[in-house]
């Protein structure tokens, strides 16, 4: 069974930075992608950043690029999701997403939601002005 376990949201002030992780289990973790999402209240999901585990390609939203690196961990299963000068509008629930092989992502599919098979219940990110 395919699993995915977000941590390290909270409450931050803007300006500051959080890293949240992602930990995946139920699958070998050498030909993957995970991406983070987001979601504010009252707004739609956002792809926020991916990365693809075969050959550490790595893709980023406008909103976020510059200020947000995404990484992973192999050996552990985990994905980072460093996020820094963090604005309040970063403020969100956010979510991180698997596809499993065969993984075909690419810069112009990476962003859609449909492309991933299973997805994390959430960390909630709150960026104070």
């Amino acid at each position: 069974e395919v699993q995915l376990v977000e941590s390290g949201g909270g409450l931050v002030q803007a300006g500051g930075s959080l890293r949240l992780s992602c930990v995946a289990s139920g699958f070998t973790f050498d030909d993957y992608a995970i991406g983070w999402f987001r979601q504010a209240p009252g707004k739609e999901r956002e792809a926020v950043s991916c990365i693809n585990g075969k050959d550490n390609s790595t893709y980023y939203g406008d909103s976020v690029k510059g200020r947000f690196f995404i990484s992973s961990d192999n050996a552990k299963n985990t994905v980072f999701l460093q996020m820094n000068s963090l604005k309040p509008e970063d403020t969100a629930v956010y979510t991180c997403a698997a596809i499993v092989p065969p993984v075909s992502i690419g810069t112009l599919t990476w962003m859609g939601s449909w492309e991933y098979d299973y997805w994390g219940q959430g960390t909630r990110v709150t960026v104070s002005s």
